[in-house]
């Protein structure tokens, strides 16, 4: 194969239609933009507009409320921590923090900080310093052995002073 003999498959491009070029091109006359007025000219802008009636966008109820400040936080079940200390990619002498979660490959991301949730067994005695844990997560790790640092007050106090 060389690079001037690549072709594309026949069929999958059409060429452009050409329009206002003669009534006998089928595209001809108002080329194919319906009658006069405002939708025939360019730099048409009546997206939403239905005619002088409320649009459906005013219509509808404004709903919720979007916090500014919001975290994002990685979610990660104990029995999935476990099977990464049990498979040797993380060390559970060291402190369980959420940059060893992303290099252990437990986490795909960091986001704004790590909650531990309580599916599953724990059975290594960890430290962990996390954003925060679940009732559960926390009773499960405490009767492991281990302990739990929550990191909820300075992830807060960082995310409002930026």
């Amino acid at each position: 194969m060389k690079l001037n003999e690549i072709k594309d498959n026949p069929g999958s491009s059409k060429p452009r239609m050409r329009v206002g070029r003669g009534i006998g091109s089928g595209k001809g006359k108002q080329s194919g933009r319906g009658g006069k007025g405002q939708t025939a000219r360019s730099g048409v802008r009546i997206k939403g507009f239905e005619g002088g009636q409320m649009p459906l966008h005013r219509r509808l109820p404004k709903r919720g409320f979007t916090p500014p400040n919001r975290l994002t936080l990685n979610e990660v079940n104990l029995s999935r921590i476990q099977s990464a200390i049990d498979a040797g990619k993380l060390n559970a002498s060291e402190p369980i923090t959420l940059e060893s979660l992303v290099k252990a490959g437990v986490l795909s991301h960091p986001r704004d900080g790590v909650k531990i949730l309580g599916s599953g067994e724990l059975t290594a005695k960890a430290h962990f310093e996390v954003t925060t844990a679940s009732k559960s997560a926390a009773a499960a790790i405490e009767k492991a052995g281990g302990t739990l640092k929550m990191l909820r007050e300075q992830v807060a106090e960082a995310a409002v002073s930026a």
